[in-house]
């Protein structure tokens, strides 16, 4: 550095020190931006924002506490503990309520209170945010609930046949349209086998087909009811799908509905009880790859389904692009319909757009 380039800088640092130019003239711009440095602090220091808006502070510690310990809001009082769980990815939204009310109030307190939702919320769900997707896969499975209520059965069958699924589950299969999705895809999947009110259709051919007791039918009277009566309403299966890599399980089920009511509450009585029954079936498989397709009528995080889910994967979460809600069809808020996996590596999964149904389609390309 020369003598004259640092005699600049010291001009410089002379300048910014003393608030004055090279000529010595007062540099308006050096005294305003110390004089918003002071008021800041000023502000920062003083207690009357750290002290407004206890309420808010105290509502996004709240929010950030319970995202992260939501197993512990208790089921005994209306399913709280799993409401919560089903709609945990929307408690986001209640971030910039929070923090715009803070602003609002000019509150410090709520303001840096604000920042732990976000962290947590992030932590949670940030991962689902992006695209998780890859090409490829060794075969493609989709599941749909195509509803009872479906007034096209036969263009939601040619929705799923466009969608070049391998292995096709269909719910909620009523039985004046069961003809028209047996006809419609017979051609692309030439084995298929019905179970009350769900179905397995198959490029690949099927074997060890059975019926699951999700325990629609429960108390001592259940036992009394003839077999071919309880298939009617049968609403899960099992089966065996042969593939070029070995056999794989495949399950269905259709879980029972959830309500919910201003006095009792989330009623998950017969969900709950099948998504039992339906764990112990999945722990009790031996065949080391399987997939579950179906509507749950759960999301992943409720509770209900820590038998199921402690033992397999959403393909969802691990290949999928965003959340990917499927209900209801026209405003999907919620995933009920899922596809999970043992055994298998998902590589990519997306929702279908929608069909006749009140439910969305899924689909997840798996390799070995």
């Amino acid at each position: 550095m020369t003598d004259d380039e640092r005699g600049q800088t010291m001009v410089r640092v002379d300048t910014a020190e003393t608030g004055q130019d090279d000529a010595g003239r007062p540099d308006p711009g050096a005294g305003g931006r110390r004089a918003g440095v002071r008021r800041a602090i000023r502000a920062c220091s003083r207690p009357e924002p750290w002290k407004r808006g206890p309420v808010l502070a105290a509502l996004a510690l709240l929010l950030g506490v319970s995202m992260p310990l939501h197993a512990w809001i208790p089921n005994q009082v209306g399913n709280l503990g799993s409401l919560v769980e089903s709609f945990l990815p929307w408690f986001g939204l209640l971030v910039p309520v929070l923090l715009a009310a803070a602003l609002w109030r000019r509150s410090a307190s709520a303001v840096v209170a604000s920042l732990l939702p976000v962290m947590v919320w992030l932590s949670l769900f940030g991962g689902l945010l992006g695209d998780r997707s890859r090409p490829g896969g060794d075969l493609t499975v989709a599941s749909h609930n195509v509803g009872a209520d479906n007034p096209d059965p036969a263009r939601t069958a040619r929705d799923l046949i466009a969608s070049g699924a391998d292995v096709l589950a269909l719910q909620e299969l009523p039985p004046q349209a069961r003809g028209t999705y047996e006809n419609e895809l017979a051609r692309t999947y030439p084995h298929h086998t019905v179970q009350g009110t769900v179905g397995l259709w198959s490029k690949l051919p099927l074997s060890d087909v059975r019926p699951v007791d999700t325990q629609m039918d429960y108390g001592p009277l259940a036992a009394t009811k003839p077999t071919d009566v309880k298939m009617t309403y049968n609403r899960a299966l099992r089966a065996t799908v042969a593939t070029d890599q070995g056999p794989l399980a495949v399950y269905v089920a259709h879980l029972g509905s959830v309500r919910v009511n201003p006095r009792a509450g989330f009623g998950t009585v017969h969900r709950d009880r099948g998504a039992q029954a339906l764990g112990k079936a999945v722990a009790a498989e031996r065949n080391g790859r399987v997939v579950l397709l179906g509507d749950l009528n759960g999301t992943v995080d409720d509770r209900a389904f820590g038998g199921i889910t402690s033992r397999m994967r959403s393909a969802q979460e691990v290949a999928g692009d965003g959340f990917g809600f499927t209900w209801p069809a026209s405003f999907p808020v919620v995933r009920i319909d899922q596809i999970l996996v043992r055994g298998v590596k998902p590589v990519n999964a997306r929702v279908l757009p929608a069909t006749g149904s009140d439910h969305r389609p899924v689909v997840a390309a798996i390799s070995w």
